[in-house]
């Protein structure tokens, strides 16, 4: 089976220092780290990356429509102003998991639009680093569901 694209938007490489009391302190070498073992777990291989550049998350979504079984995606800020990245997830025709460490509906209310949403197969929110193994357990199901 194709990998499962783990794509993470910007500012997230500042993960552990970047407002630790909304964020946490989970580096994303730790979020890295914790994906991989929960995707071993159900036997999935995954590919997880991280941009500051909305072009390069393009891209690698382009990416994913070939090379990809589904996709994981927390696209930072861009998951509230980028048209380009709805655009490419309608592109990529995969199962996708959107995902914010945060309760993005208890924040600022330029936060509670998604342009991710409306694509995506499901929306996690507010559960930290665990929403990610949440969104690999839905990404197997999807899958499993697909060729069962």
């Amino acid at each position: 089976m194709k990998p499962v694209f783990v794509i993470n938007g910007p500012n997230l490489n500042m993960l552990g220092l970047r407002e630790p009391d909304v964020y946490g302190h989970e580096t994303l070498a730790g979020l890295e780290e914790r994906c991989r073992t929960k995707a071993k777990a159900l036997g999935l291989d995954i590919s997880f990356r991280q941009s500051n550049l909305e072009g390069e998350i393009v891209t690698w979504i382009q990416e994913a429509r070939s090379a990809a079984s589904g996709l994981v995606l927390n696209a930072g800020a861009y998951t509230h102003t980028s048209v380009a990245i709805h655009d490419a997830l309608r592109i990529a025709e995969l199962p996708l998991i959107e995902v914010h460490l945060t309760n993005i509906y208890k924040r600022e209310p330029f936060r509670h639009h998604s342009y991710v949403s409306s694509v995506a197969n499901g929306v996690l929110c507010g559960f930290g680093g665990h929403g990610y193994e949440l969104a690999l357990d839905a990404i197997h199901r999807i899958l499993t569901v697909k060729k069962g």
